[in-house]
């Protein structure tokens, strides 16, 4: 109840600073949006709280709203934020260089909030199935709430009309959130043109010039780039610092707010198209470049990038200790993966592909006033790969080769390569997947091995793969593990990745007493399985072309109609040899290993504790051999002859928990074939 209070705080305080809507001057009707958005989300949870929930049992049955309802206030709260800045009275040229590309309002902001509500409806229907005291009730709303995620409704337009004013994707804010960004671009576009007309300064006039040419899209990369006379003629431009141990980037003071700048020496007419792309991306999770000028006697170009000031790598070294397990708390770790597979699922949907992903290639900031350690993202170092990266500094620079896929390794052993696997959107996935183990584990991938150089570099091209130095969410290895699979085929896309976080995520929120228990209570339904048959379904799901943001309800629905699916359906065969579990679909199995119940999977009982049930099952007599390794350094695992369960049930969620399988603990690596 105290989180639902602090999110009612949190919408006076939006209400009360839109009272000066008119003093925004840039991005005003993606605040308004912002504010509409978040009333509606507030009088849907509240509704559905009021009709589902009795106020006196808010202190015994409401705890699994309390992750949800927090996580849904700091979304709140960076909503406020971010207004508060689009308030803020500033120089009015720095705002239109900064803000003129800027689309979080969409991209970070409606978007946490869209992921975040299937999640708190979810669980205001599983604290309303523990709600009451009579059996039968509690019977009766289960079945109602079971009825509700049912396959009939896994039709995107069978979901707008039953569930959009519950999710927020009324055919209003759809259309809204696809359109409000070209708005504000369109009526900024206006106001430059009117101060156009009145008394500027040379400068300044050739400052209005420059965003006018840049909101033009049919204008060719000659007609948006400007003398660079008129940056470093400026009356307050300096240069601040020299970053890394080249020239190539700079920190510089301009129009009172600092930049980096990147100098790029050469013919320019041969990365053109390039710098015309990047000028034309934005997306909260990626380094913003915000305008460029020329030297054409000179040959070289500068390119204005927002500042960033401490990279992911940095980040982890200051945050992980030597007694620590992790890096950062779950949640943190989650969100920060989503976010990176943001970024790059909106570079790969402009045809972008990085080709040196890793951890000092991003860059990280907080986020709003929480002092939980969320920050944003920014994925950097992407674009004009032909032309060198000078002073870079890279995370291992004698060993990046850690971050680079197994057939970017074969392609640069072969003479006179061109290496033109690196830059493919597979071998970003594997990039990705080396990161997030570091994000997971707080090491750098391969640190403990006792090989170097090329001798590392030959064992990862065979299979080699880092090593969990301890047992981290099924959920969340089985995708680690997918995109660093050999077989770039068998690498899911950032489409697809950015799909299973958001499940993983909710996952996390559904379990309000994880950071209790010595292990996460995993659903050993598999979310990559889910997800490729879901590909299936919905073709377009995996278009070059993302869908909008408003998709994000229907897609979260989606999942949790298939996992139910998945777990609801009684076993065939309970032998003790592991049998299988047919889902109503009638084409994928699971395992009884993979059993996994929720809250409206089961029967509720009594509200009363229920003691802890441990059941072990007969471990087998039989001794595991030793099988040989293959010429390839494969090794194939042995057949398990012995399963282990623990059941342990909670009196508030009623989940079944599988206790994961029992995995060595010993130093070393792991190779590919054990990682299927």
């Amino acid at each position: 109840m105290e989180q639902f209070r602090q999110i009612g705080e949190a919408l006076g305080s939006l209400k009360a600073l839109m009272v000066f809507r008119d003093n925004i001057q840039i991005n005003q009707r993606q605040c308004i949006l912002l504010l509409d958005i978040f009333y509606s989300a507030y009088k849907s949870i509240a509704d559905e709280m009021k009709d589902n929930l009795k106020f006196e049992e808010r202190n015994l049955k409401w705890k699994v709203l309390e992750m949800p309802l927090r996580e849904l206030h700091r979304i709140f709260k960076e909503g406020e934020a971010y207004i508060k800045e689009s308030l803020e009275s500033k120089d009015w040229w720095v705002k239109a260089i900064t803000l003129y590309q800027n689309t979080d309002c969409v991209e970070l902001h409606i978007s946490n909030l869209l992921s975040c509500i299937p999640v708190v409806i979810e669980a205001i229907e599983s604290a309303a199935q523990l709600s009451g005291w009579e059996q039968d009730e509690m019977q009766k709303k289960k079945r109602v709430y079971s009825n509700k995620y049912h396959k009939e409704w896994i039709d995107p337009e069978l979901f707008q009309w039953k569930f959009a004013k519950q999710y927020l994707v009324t055919q209003d804010f759809c259309n809204r959130i696809d359109n409000v960004w070209k708005e504000d671009r369109w009526i900024l576009k206006n106001k430059i043109q009117e101060k156009e007309n009145s008394r500027f300064r040379k400068q300044e006039r050739k400052l209005a010039d420059l965003l006018l040419r840049n909101l033009d899209s049919s204008k060719s990369l000659k007609d948006k780039l400007l003398p660079s006379s008129i940056l470093l003629g400026w009356k307050d431009y300096q240069v601040r610092r020299r970053l890394g141990n080249g020239s190539q980037y700079k920190e510089v003071y301009w129009l009172g707010e600092s930049f980096i700048l990147r100098h790029i020496i050469g013919d320019v007419e041969a990365v053109a198209s390039d710098i015309s792309s990047l000028l034309s991306l934005s997306h909260p999770n990626i380094l913003h470049f915000l305008c460029g000028f020329t030297d054409e006697e000179k040959k070289e170009c500068l390119l204005v990038m927002e500042l960033a000031h401490k990279s992911l790598c940095d980040c982890i070294k200051e945050t992980c200790g030597p007694r620590k397990r992790t890096s950062f708390c779950l949640p943190v770790t989650v969100d920060l993966m989503l976010q990176i597979a943001r970024g790059m699922e909106y570079l790969h949907s402009n045809k972008i592909y990085h080709g040196d992903l890793n951890p000092s290639s991003i860059y990280v900031k907080l986020r709003g006033t929480s002092s939980e350690g969320y920050m944003q993202v920014k994925v950097s170092g992407f674009g004009l790969s032909s032309i060198p990266q000078r002073g870079a500094a890279n995370q291992n620079e004698t060993q990046s080769f850690i971050w680079h896929a197994p057939e970017v390794l074969e392609e640069q052993e072969q003479p006179g390569s061109k290496v033109k696997l690196k830059f493919t959107g597979k071998a970003d996935v594997y990039s990705f997947g080396m990161i997030c183990f570091q994000l997971l584990t707080g090491k750098v991938p391969f640190e403990d091995g006792h090989l170097q150089g090329d001798k590392m570099s030959r064992n990862i091209r065979a299979g080699e793969r880092p090593l969990f130095p301890f047992k981290p969410p099924k959920s969340i290895t089985s995708l680690i593990k997918r995109c660093w699979h050999a077989d770039p085929d068998l690498r899911p896309s950032f489409l697809s990745i950015c799909r299973i976080l958001r499940y993983i995520k909710r996952s996390l929120l559904m379990n309000p007493d994880y950071n209790s228990q010595s292990e996460l209570p995993e659903p050993l339904v598999d979310y990559c399985d889910i997800d490729m048959r879901l590909q299936r379904i919905f073709p377009t799901w995996e278009t070059p072309n993302p869908l909008s943001t408003s998709q994000i309800p229907f897609q979260m629905f989606v999942y949790r109609v298939l996992e139910k699916d998945k777990t609801g359906v009684p076993l065939k065969d309970t032998s003790e040899s592991g049998s299988d579990r047919n889902s109503a679909s009638g084409d994928e199995n699971v395992t009884t290993d993979e059993l996994y119940t929720s809250a409206t999977d089961r029967s509720m009982p009594s509200p009363e504790p229920l003691p802890r049930i441990n059941t072990t099952m007969k471990k087998s007599a039989d001794i595991r051999t030793k099988h040989p390794v293959t010429p390839k350094a494969r090794s194939t695992r042995p057949p398990m002859n012995q399963r282990v369960r623990s059941f342990r049930m909670s009196s508030e969620s009623q989940l079944l928990l599988v206790s994961p399988r029992l995995r060595r603990s010993s130093s070393g690596h792991v190779s590919d074939s054990e990682l299927s």
